[in-house]
């Protein structure tokens, strides 16, 4: 059996006492590129901690519950790093969120401030009129106080307070895909703990460029920000994340490393082939949930190597690392957690089977820290001192997991369990299908329909009934979806993964296999199968 990942762990120098010490040390050092400037290491430390002694200033102290919601851009960063100076605990706001699902991170984690881009105010307003807040602060021209106020506080000083490395100066909430989310406290201890795993992975020297798309409402774009602060990189930032622009962007900005989540290496996959291609001077993509069918294919045509992980909000960004390249495999735990595959009865099974993923920290304060005043569903994701993932997964007899999709991400019909991952991943190597979601829908006869949502590859009319009937001899008849919607795009996560809990579940607005007579799944007679 392989060992585990070696890894130094985390230690106690905490992210507000390597920003002190940079500033002084390289306060020339480009920290980040965007839109043609360039933001240097002083000049960022002073702004972040003016932003700092400005909230304490105004009343804020320590513990205290700040939301921020805001775009990809440098002030976003000098917001973050501001909190997290002070102790301040942040509490990332989707952007994209509105209505009740605005609302829902105010009430559920107790916000007490809010720093917010003034393009969102329209939608904040009945927010912040149900749930007045003691401080808001306008990212643009709104008056009263702004963003712009904090950095004009005179003082640029280090701020007088501190947090310590296992106090917690962040909510970050659980991806939400199928429910409501739940706020994951965040110390500054296991903040910096995935970013140690991260250059681990990506074996990054300083003075390497990251392409830096990733939202930092999400934990996967401030374990960037936070590694390229220990690992003395340079961020190449965009402002959202774009296919067709990925590679020019990273040659633009010379990234030597790129990053990917969720879907996006099968979308810049699909993008039409051309001569840029190859033509920049990234060596290693990086991240999690590449898809094993396209691992190979992505790597050849672009010329970059494969790097997969896995990781958990509840835990630290990777908890396993793949170092040997095996392809779908997201590899070996790290060594402060150890890994087991486990049963409905949490005991371990055999490797080859398939069981929930589970995870068990060598070291309490790198483990679960709980879910913000909600201590039913901590108690919930715990078995003893295992941590329950809520994954698929199955270990290979040398030691390599590979993660099988979501346990609860599945429908029951006719008395059998259909993972959506195996659903999905057939219906994506149909030529004209982009991207697609399965669901489960309700049934006359109990348990569930399968619904599935497809957004189509651009100029194709693919239809429904030619898709079924391509689907029928490629899965199980009990796989196979009853409506198909069509769709030309999903809410997502800032990990651009589905939020299925958003999906509709209604039936009439979608073609129904069973309504239009054909049956797809019927084996052809001697006869049609010759034709």
């Amino acid at each position: 059996m392989a060992p585990d990942v070696a890894l130094a762990p985390p230690g106690d120098r905490t992210l507000r006492e390597e920003l002190d010490a940079q500033a002084i040390s390289a306060p020339d050092r480009i920290f980040c590129r965007f839109g043609g400037q360039a933001l240097r290491f002083g000049a960022m430390d002073a702004a972040v901690n003016r932003i700092a002694n400005a909230l304490l200033a105004a009343g804020l102290k320590p513990g205290d519950r700040v939301a921020l919601m805001l775009p990809g851009h440098p002030d976003h960063i000098l917001c973050i790093f501001a909190l997290a100076k002070i102790g301040l605990v942040r509490v990332p706001v989707n952007t994209a969120l509105q209505g009740p699902s605005l609302a829902y991170p105010f009430d559920a984690f107790a916000v007490d401030a809010l720093i917010a881009d003034a393009t969102h105010a329209d939608a904040l307003a009945p927010v912040l009129a149900a749930r007045p807040l003691r401080h808001v602060f306008w990212r643009g021209g709104l008056g009263g106080a702004t963003l712009q106020t904090l950095l004009d506080h005179p003082d640029a000083a280090p701020p007088p307070v501190a947090p310590r490395a296992d106090d917690i100066i962040a909510i970050t909430p659980s991806s939400g895909t199928t429910g409501a989310p739940k706020g994951v406290l965040k110390s500054d201890r296991t903040l910096r703990a995935g970013p140690v795993a991260l250059l681990h992975l990506t074996g990054a020297q300083p003075g390497e460029t990251f392409l830096f798309w990733e939202a930092m409402h999400h934990g996967a774009g401030v374990a960037v920000l936070i590694a390229a602060v220990f690992g003395r990189l340079t961020l190449g930032m965009v402002d959202r994340f774009s296919a067709s622009r990925f590679w020019q962007q990273a040659k633009e900005l010379g990234a030597s490393r790129v990053h990917y989540l969720g879907s996006v290496v099968p979308m810049v996959l699909r993008q039409p082939e051309g001569p840029a291609d190859r033509d920049h001077g990234v060596r290693i993509a990086w991240g999690g949930g590449c898809p094993a069918e396209v691992w190979t294919p992505f790597s050849q045509r672009f010329g970059v190597q494969i790097r997969e992980g896995y990781g958990l909000s509840e835990l630290i960004t990777f908890t396993t690392l793949n170092m040997t390249g095996k392809v779908g495999s997201v590899g070996r735990p790290i060594c402060w957690y150890e890994a087991m595959v486990a049963d409905a009865e949490g005991n371990a099974v055999p490797d080859g089977e398939t069981g929930e993923l589970c995870f068990r920290a060598k070291d309490p304060k790198l483990g679960f820290l709980g879910y913000f005043r909600n201590p039913e569903a901590s108690a919930a994701t715990m078995r003893g001192d295992w941590f329950r993932s809520g994954d698929l997964a199955r270990r290979d007899a040398d030691g390599d997991y590979f993660f099988l999709g979501r346990a609860k991400d599945s429908v029951r019909r006719r008395g059998i369990n259909i993972s959506a991952w195996e659903v999905e991943r057939v219906l994506l190597d149909h030529p004209e299908v982009e991207e697609v979601a399965m669901i489960g829908v309700p049934s006359a006869l109990g348990e569930d329909e399968i619904k599935i949502f497809v957004r189509r590859a651009a100029g194709a009319a693919l239809d429904a009934a030619t898709l079924l009937a391509w689907c029928a001899p490629r899965m199980p008849r009990f796989q196979l979806p009853r409506f198909v919607a069509f769709v030309e795009d999903f809410p997502r996560t800032p990990t651009q993964r589905v939020r299925k809990m958003e999906l509709s579940r209604d039936t009439d607005d979608c073609w129904d296999l069973e309504a239009s007579g054909l049956d797809p799944g019927r084996k052809p007679s001697t006869a049609e199968a010759r034709r």
